[in-house]
């Protein structure tokens, strides 16, 4: 199965082309430059570097947020397109789950990935990581940082990823000291997208362009005005 992969949520986007779950190509930019500009080079690249053409990938998966509002809505609406000009399914990751996935490991470890949600929010969660496998432990969603932090468990060992790390590590350390763990990983997630995004599709799970929804967690400001 040829897998296209996008994510758009943050400033470190990312295009990633999977045979299953095996990478072909990716290319990633931290750049403040808009996804107008750059998405679709990204994904002409990782195609014509394979000799493939979007004709020939058979399903989609996308990183539907958290993140920036404008981010999501324009890797939202060119998937959605290149799923339905061509009829095949999108694979909806959370964000917050792809930046976890890069920390998985066998032996049973508590992974927290945050992003700066800015407004003094983040988008958060805890995940324990087992037999390589993800649990959700505290839910994914929008909350004021002290709020979050104190429903993690403060004892044990817990790794951070995402860029609302280096925006609140002070924080961090206030609530657990040196069980704060910073794993040197990169923020690109598209590979971690299609890697989730393709247990979906061959599970049968891939949703047509109508069904695939953001997942915002709040709302945006144009709708705060209203």
């Amino acid at each position: 199965m040829i897998i296209l992969a996008v994510d758009t949520t943050t400033f470190a986007g990312s295009v990633a082309l999977l045979e299953n779950t095996r990478l072909l190509a990716e290319v990633d930019i931290n750049s403040a430059k808009t996804y107008s500009e750059r998405l679709l080079p990204a994904v002409d690249f990782v195609l014509n570097t394979n000799g493939l053409d979007i004709k020939d990938v058979d399903g989609f998966a996308l990183a539907a947020g958290p993140g920036s509002f404008t981010g999501i809505r324009i890797g939202l609406s060119t998937v959605k397109s290149f799923s339905y000009a061509s009829g095949k399914p999108i694979a909806a990751v959370s964000t917050l789950k792809a930046l976890a996935w890069k920390l998985r490991h066998p032996q049973t470890h508590l992974l927290c990935p945050l992003l700066d949600a800015k407004k003094g929010e983040i988008f958060a969660a805890l995940f324990e990581s087992k037999g390589g496998k993800l649990k959700e432990i505290v839910p994914e969603g929008a909350y004021l940082p002290d709020r979050f932090f104190s429903l993690l468990p403060s004892h044990r060992i817990i790794f951070f990823i995402g860029n609302g790390v280096d925006t609140y590590r002070d924080k961090i350390f206030e609530y657990f000291k040196d069980k704060a763990r910073y794993p040197s990983r990169s923020q690109f997630i598209a590979y971690e997208v299609g890697y989730l995004g393709y247990d979906l599709l061959k599970k049968g799970k891939g949703l047509n362009s109508q069904e695939v929804k953001p997942l915002y967690f709040r709302k945006s400001q144009a709708e705060e005005k209203n």
